[in-house]
């Protein structure tokens, strides 16, 4: 499934939220770990302010490998290298990745900025966006601790009925057999997507309310079945609502829980974009989101 695991860090406490999950991770699939910081360089105007950037870089380069080497005693009994660039941070994580795409990247949603700290916030977003490779994303929280490993389970994983958005569900079966996990699938739909079809007549809802969950639970009865077939530990669960927000809800009544989406779908009355859905959730959601590129 993955072949490496790679942990982007600045030197903040908000980014070590990453780490917990790391090092579970890699424990339990028995991976390798690249711990990685940047260096970002600033753009100089003259001969004299480039040669005493020059030294601060050196010295940031410096901070951040001694760095790097104590938090990489903290991962027991897994290899771990470290490494140090310089640039720019999403270009220089999404460059690592690219490298391999069955490396996994974990990551805070937010961190500190300047000379040795970059803004893990826009960066994660922009790595969701454009990376090939699955992503770990774990919402940084100022008061947490980040030594020894994180509890997961279940994962939770939403569906809008496409084959796009099911393209999450290899990665999930394999992690849940790796870690024991148990899965909850999810589908939402809304009655506003409903209402707007019809122009000519009042519709009966209430039918339209059931036939909707009915389609909906059958789905997933469907899915259940694969999953079970496969070994999986696993329910569903038909809800109606906006679907970020049934995703985030779901998800917090489970706190130790993961959510595991692909990064887009279709649209429609029983399809839901599943980019600007997936974003949503990224953004707002306490609990960690898996993301996977949609093939």
């Amino acid at each position: 499934m993955y072949r490496q695991i790679l942990v982007p860090l600045d030197g903040s406490k908000t980014a070590e939220n990453a780490l917990p999950y790391a090092r579970l991770l890699a424990a339990k699939l028995a991976l390798p770990v690249q711990l990685i910081s940047v260096v970002e360089i600033p753009v100089s105007a003259n001969a004299e302010k480039t040669l005493y950037l020059g030294s601060l870089i050196e010295r940031a380069v410096a901070t951040s490998q001694e760095y790097l080497s104590k938090v990489a005693k903290t991962f027991a009994g897994v290899n771990v290298t470290i490494a140090v660039d310089k640039g720019k941070p999403e270009e220089i994580i999404l460059a690592r990745a690219e490298a391999d795409e069955k490396i996994l990247i974990a990551m805070a949603t937010h961190g500190r900025s300047g000379i040795s700290r970059w803004l893990l916030g826009s960066i994660a977003e922009k790595i969701v966006r454009e990376a090939k490779n699955p992503v770990f994303l774990v919402r940084a929280q100022e008061k947490v601790k980040t030594d020894g490993q994180a509890a997961l389970n279940p994962v939770i994983v939403p569906l809008d009925g496409s084959e796009v958005a099911e393209s999450i569900l290899p990665h999930v079966i394999e992690l849940a057999r790796a870690m024991q996990l148990k899965v909850v699938l999810l589908q939402t739909f809304t009655m506003k997507q409903i209402i707007y079809t019809y122009k000519d007549y009042i519709p009966d809802f209430d039918a339209l309310e059931r036939s909707s969950k009915s389609g909906a639970s059958h789905y997933l009865e469907e899915k259940e079945q694969q999953l079970k077939q496969a070994g999986i530990d696993v329910s569903s669960v038909a809800a109606e609502g906006e679907a970020a927000e049934t995703i985030i809800e779901l998800a917090n009544g489970s706190p130790d829980s993961v959510i595991a989406m692909c990064t887009h779908g279709r649209s429609g009355v029983k399809r839901w974009m599943l980019g600007s859905i997936t974003e949503k959730v990224v953004r707002h959601a306490d609990n960690p989101v898996l993301t996977v590129r949609a093939k």
